[in-house]
C-alpha cells in the first residue's frame, strides 16, 4: 500500500509536518509495510516557504531587511538547487502578525521590506521568483517592494513620496532611473489564491483593509488613491491591470507586480504541488489523504482540497480529507471520495487546538480509517 499525504497545516495547531508523521504513525500501526509518502504542503500564504523548501533541494537563507513599520528584522527565502529560483514568502517582511495590533495602518505600512528581500536574492544570481503575497498588513499596491528595487514615485510637482497605502492617492509620475537592471532578466510568478480587484467594492481595501488596521475613512481614502494610481498606470505605462482577476490581492500585490514585472499570477496550491513534484509523488499511489483545520466551501475554491484532489481525480486515486471540522454545507465533492472530522466527542476550539490532544485525535482517526479499509479488503466485499 502506497499512502501520499498532503495535508495542510491546522491553522495555530499544528504544521503539516506534524499531522504527516501522526497521520503515518496511525497507518503504521494498522499497516506496518504501508509505503508513506509525506509532502509538505500549504496554500500560497504563511507557511509556503517551509512547504516549498522541505520538498525540494535547495537552501534557506536569512537577510537583514525592514518590516512593514520600516523597523529592522530579519527575514528568510530560499534558493532552489539551480541557484537561480528565489522563493520568498511576503509575510517573512510584510505579514500582518509583524505589525502590533495598535499599530496597524495600511496608509503607513508598506511593502519595502519584499522588495529588499528580492533585491538580496538578485545580488546572489536569481533570475526567477516564486512569491507567495497571503497574509500581508499592507494596502500599497507593492510600490514600497519596487521603491526598493529602485522605483522613484513622484507627485505632481515632481518631489518623491515616501512609504505606505497614503501616497497611493499622490502618484503623477514614475521615476526609473535608478531601477536594477537585472530586473529586465526576471521572471516573477505570483501565488495568488483571491480573485479580488484593486478597487471598488470588492477591491483591496473595501474587502482585506479592516483587518489590516483600517477604520471607514482609511477604507475610502485608500479605495481613491488606488484608482488614482491605476488611472496614472493606464495614462503613463499603458497597462490596465485593476480589474485583472487578483490584482487586488495583498493589497493591490498582485496588480502592481502585474503592472511594473510583468508578473504572472497562479494558484499558490498549484505552484507547490507543480514545485515538490506531487504528480511523481501520485504515481501507483493507492491513496491520498489531505486536510486541513477546517474544512467549507472555501477548501473548495483553489485552496489546499481542491488543489490536491484536482491531482488525484486526474489520475484515478482514491482521496480522503481529514479536517479538525466540517462544515454542515458539505455533504459531497468531486474529487473527495470521503470527509472526515477528526473530532471524537464536545469540545472547545481552545481544548481542539491543544497539540498533545490533537496529535491523540488525529491518530486515533487515521487507525480507524485505516482498520475499516483493512477490515473491507479482507472481508468478500
Amino acid at each position: 500500500m502506497k499512502v501520499v499525504l498532503a495535508i495542510d497545516s491546522f491553522k495555530g495547531c499544528a504544521s503539516s509536518q506534524e499531522l504527516s508523521a501522526w497521520i503515518e504513525e496511525g497507518i503504521k500501526e494498522v499497516y506496518t509495510e504501508a509505503d508513506v509518502h509525506a509532502c509538505y504542503i500549504a496554500d500560497g500564504g504563511e507557511g509556503m516557504l517551509f512547504a516549498i523548501m522541505q520538498n525540494v533541494k535547495g537552501k534557506i537563507l536569512t537577510c537583514n531587511v525592514h518590516d512593514p513599520l520600516m523597523n529592522p528584522i530579519s527575514a528568510q527565502y530560499g534558493i532552489l538547487e539551480d541557484g537561480i529560483t528565489a522563493v520568498i514568502e511576503m509575510a517573512q517582511a510584510g505579514g500582518l502578525p509583524l505589525v502590533p495590533k495598535e499599530k496597524r495602518n495600511p496608509l503607513v505600512t508598506t511593502t519595502y521590506g519584499v522588495g529588499e528581500m528580492v533585491k538580496d536574492a538578485i545580488e546572489r544570481g536569481c533570475r526567477k521568483f516564486i512569491v507567495g503575497i497571503g497574509g500581508s498588513a499592507t494596502n500599497d499596491a507593492a510600490l514600497g517592494m519596487l521603491q526598493a528595487l529602485g522605483y522613484r514615485f513622484l507627485d505632481v510637482t515632481g518631489n518623491e513620496l515616501g512609504l505606505g497605502g497614503a501616497i497611493l492617492e499622490s502618484v503623477h509620475h514614475v521615476d526609473e532611473s535608478y531601477v536594477l537592471p537585472e530586473l529586465k532578466a526576471c521572471e516573477f510568478i505570483v501565488a495568488c489564491d483571491v480573485d479580488n480587484v484593486m478597487y471598488g467594492s470588492s477591491g483591496s481595501a473595501h474587502v482585506y483593509a479592516a483587518q489590516k488596521g483600517a477604520d471607514e475613512a482609511m477604507i475610502e481614502r485608500l479605495d481613491a488613491g488606488m484608482k488614482q494610481f491605476t488611472d496614472v498606470l493606464k495614462a503613463t505605462r499603458g497597462k490596465d491591470v485593476a480589474m485583472h482577476a487578483g490584482s487586488g490581492a495583498a493589497g493591490g500585490m498582485g496588480g502592481g507586480m502585474q503592472a511594473f514585472l510583468n508578473a504572472t499570477l497562479r494558484s499558490g496550491i498549484e505552484i507547490i504541488l507543480d514545485q515538490i513534484g506531487f504528480d511523481d509523488h501520485l504515481k501507483n499511489a493507492t491513496l491520498v489523504i489531505t486536510g486541513e483545520g477546517r474544512i467549507d466551501r472555501q477548501s473548495l475554491m483553489g485552496k489546499v482540497l481542491s488543489g490536491v484532489s484536482k491531482r488525484a481525480q486526474k489520475v484515478g486515486v482514491p482521496l480522503i480529507a481529514l479536517g479538525g471540522g466540517i462544515a454542515d454545507e458539505l455533504e459531497e465533492h468531486e474529487g473527495v471520495d470521503a470527509l472526515f472530522s477528526v473530532m471524537r466527542y464536545p469540545m472547545s476550539l481552545e481544548e481542539a487546538m491543544e497539540k498533545e490532544r490533537a496529535q491523540k485525535l488525529i491518530k486515533q482517526s487515521t487507525k480507524e480509517i485505516f482498520r475499516l479499509i483493512k477490515a473491507l479488503k479482507n472481508s468478500a466485499l
